[in-house]
């Protein structure tokens, strides 16, 4: 199971790439790996805002469907469009091709309250 340490997490699996004022967002291999084969990603559009531990999209497997919780306020800046036409990549490929969309933060602050990759990998230990 890769767990990038440059990476922070939030405890509803998804993984954040700090970008000076902006975050990447995407879900990590574990939650991947526990949602199995991924059909379908739906992603915000650029310009909507999103806030702090609320949904933003969903992604649906074969098992279920899952919501996305953005792990920081602010707005969409870019959304992986890839990912509707090719929404295996959050399989195949969580932490590169898989990124999901980037947002510029309102509350920097908010960063703080995300996991380390240590915390990530007691987390999911348990």
């Amino acid at each position: 199971m890769s767990i990038p340490k440059d990476l922070h997490y939030t405890q509803e699996h998804e993984w954040v790439k700090i970008e000076g004022n902006k975050v990447r967002v995407g879900i990590t291999d574990f939650a991947q790996h526990e949602l199995g084969d991924i059909v379908f990603v739906e992603l915000p559009e650029v310009g909507d805002t999103v806030t702090f531990n609320e949904p933003f999209g969903s992604v649906e497997s074969v098992k279920t469907v899952s919501e996305l919780y953005s792990p920081v306020s602010g707005t969409v800046v870019e959304v992986n469009e890839e990912l509707s036409d090719n929404p295996e990549f959050v399989n195949e490929s969580p932490y590169e091709n898989a990124w999901m969309v980037v947002v510029e933060l309102s509350d920097e602050s908010e960063v703080e309250k995300l996991l380390s990759a240590e915390a990530y990998e007691e987390l999911i230990a348990e």
